[in-house]
């Protein structure tokens, strides 16, 4: 059934269709708008819920609909709809309509739920000595609203818990205090319509101080040494004073054909020289911060890749090469080819020029005598 069918049913003044509550439940668009006088009610998951059909009596001819759609008369128990057990594919808008009249009598909301379990409560200071935040969650869900509620206390002090706007489950405390040995003092509350729960948690201010991971860390090769790698970071930038708080730092390092890590602690240093990598061999590089004296060691940082430096392998020669250089050394060292006196080409006319020649001198000699 399509969602303009059900629509065109549930303004229709005789409803023959009936299906069970559990396959149905969010399954198509309520059949009236929510009147000012509808009820909500919760139910936890798992029980057993009776609806009744506001003020019409036991025996009274009713039909009930979920999101719509009628449900069969085998969950009636007189007026009253009895649900067994009920799942969360149960909550949705249910109607209740008198008889032949089919006048909507009554209209409830049902949520299907559970109470809520303790929640979870953490609290760090990644901005020491400024101030730290707690935040919480719940280790499972309850499908219905939850409230939640918090409490700090620096010894009998209550102090202000500023709710962050993201994420929407923590709120930023001012440390009011600076190196104050009088415990915190934490609780949340939550609370919904089937329950409520709290956890508390007890600390010294100096136990929570965890600084976010170092950023921009870059390695790179060092030119001409196979072996080394330049890994450079900067402090994390949610770090308020580094001069007076500084940091140190733990550097881990591995090749990626290897599972096994190695480990360099650093003082307030911001760069290290990696000098035992393997020539070829492409490294993943990672960077911890902790505060030089109090609180323990960030998460690590985003990874960085580099490879050491390698020498450029020199071009191959072929044997062709080799050949064709070898002959054109030979042919350069040649001593060039002797002058031809005469071309055959043109040996009529050089003839030609020794008989004009001889002539010459034998007329020449002629004049002598």
């Amino acid at each position: 059934m399509n969602l303009s069918d059900v629509l065109a049913r549930s303004q229709s003044p005789r409803r023959s269709s009936q299906s069970p509550v559990s396959s149905l439940a969010g399954s198509s668009s309520p059949s009236l708008p929510l009147r000012a006088d509808t009820h909500v009610q919760y139910e936890r998951l798992g029980t057993d819920v009776t609806l009744q059909c506001g003020t019409m009596a036991w025996d009274a001819a009713v039909t009930w609909t979920i999101n719509g759609t009628d449900i069969e008369s085998s969950h009636l128990n007189g007026s009253r709809l009895v649900l067994r057990a009920v799942d969360l594919s149960q909550s949705g808008h249910y109607s209740c309509y008198e008889g032949a009249s089919w006048h909507n009598k009554y209209q409830v909301l049902l949520h299907v739920g559970t109470p809520p379990k303790e929640p979870i409560l953490t609290c760090r200071s990644n901005t020491y000595p400024k101030g730290f935040y707690c935040g919480w969650h719940l280790p499972s869900p309850t499908y219905i609203p939850n409230v939640f509620n918090v409490t700090v206390l620096h010894g009998l002090q209550p102090l202000s818990c500023e709710k962050a706007p993201t994420p929407k489950n923590r709120c930023q405390i001012r440390l009011m205090h600076l190196f104050s040995t009088i415990k915190y003092k934490v609780t949340v509350t939550v609370t919904n319509a089937l329950g409520h729960n709290a956890t508390t948690i007890t600390f010294d201010e100096v136990t929570i101080v965890k600084p976010d991971p170092p950023e921009n860390v870059v390695a790179k090769p060092v030119p001409s040494n196979p072996r080394r790698l330049e890994v450079t970071w900067q402090n994390p930038s949610s770090w308020p004073d580094p001069d007076s708080f500084p940091l140190k730092f733990f550097l881990r390092y591995r090749p990626l054909i290897l599972d096994q890590w190695q480990h360099v602690e650093l003082s307030d240093r911001t760069s290290h020289t990696i000098t035992d990598a393997f020539a070829g061999k492409e490294y993943i590089i990672q960077v911890a911060s902790k505060e030089n004296d109090i609180g323990t060691w960030s998460d690590w940082s985003v990874a960085a890749h580099a490879t050491p430096w390698t020498e450029e392998p020199q071009p191959r020669t072929t044997e062709a090469q080799v050949t064709e250089t070898t002959t054109t050394t030979m042919t350069s060292l040649a001593p060039p080819s002797p002058t031809k006196i005469c071309d055959p080409e043109v040996g009529n006319s050089a003839g030609a020029v020794s008989w004009t020649a001889g002539v010459v001198l034998a007329a020449s000699s002629l004049l002598f005598i």
